[in-house]
C-alpha cells in the first residue's frame, strides 16, 4: 500500500528521474522521466506532480494509487486487503466492513464467503 506521505518525500527529492512515478506504480512514465531527465522537462512535470500531491485529498490518492474503489470510500469504508501481518482487532474490523458489503449487496454471497474464508486463514 502505497503511501502519500512518502511519494511527495520521493517526487520532491527524486522527481527529476521519475522515482516518484515508479512509486506510484506509472512504470512508463518513470521510464520517460528517466529518459529525458538530462533535460529540465522532467524536473518541471515533477514541480507540478509535487504540488498535485501536496494538495490532493487522501481518499482521492487512496483511490488513485491504491487502488481503493472509490465507492466504498465515500461510505466511510476501505476495501479489505488481505494481510499476513495483521493484529486480531484490524482482523475484526475488516471483516465487519466485509459483512457490511455482503448486506449492502456489494458483493456477492460467494464473494463474501472466499473473502473471509481467506482472513480467516491469515489469522
Amino acid at each position: 500500500m502505497r503511501n502519500k506521505t512518502a511519494a511527495i518525500l520521493i517526487c520532491f527529492f527524486g522527481g527529476a528521474f521519475g522515482i516518484h512515478k515508479f512509486y506510484l506504480g506509472k512504470n512508463v512514465q518513470g521510464i520517460l522521466y528517466l529518459i529525458f531527465s538530462w533535460t529540465l522537462i522532467p524536473s518541471i512535470m515533477s514541480f507540478f506532480d509535487f504540488l498535485g500531491l501536496c494538495f490532493m485529498p487522501d481518499r482521492e490518492f487512496d483511490a488513485r494509487f491504491n487502488y481503493i474503489d472509490p465507492n466504498l470510500l465515500d461510505r466511510g469504508m476501505s476495501y479489505p486487503i488481505p494481510s499476513t501481518s495483521r493484529s486480531t482487532k484490524d482482523a475484526t474490523s475488516t471483516l465487519y466492513e466485509l459483512k457490511k458489503l455482503y448486506e449492502d449487496g456489494i458483493i456477492t454471497a460467494e464473494e463474501y464467503e472466499v473473502k473471509r474464508r481467506k482472513m480467516l486463514d491469515d489469522i
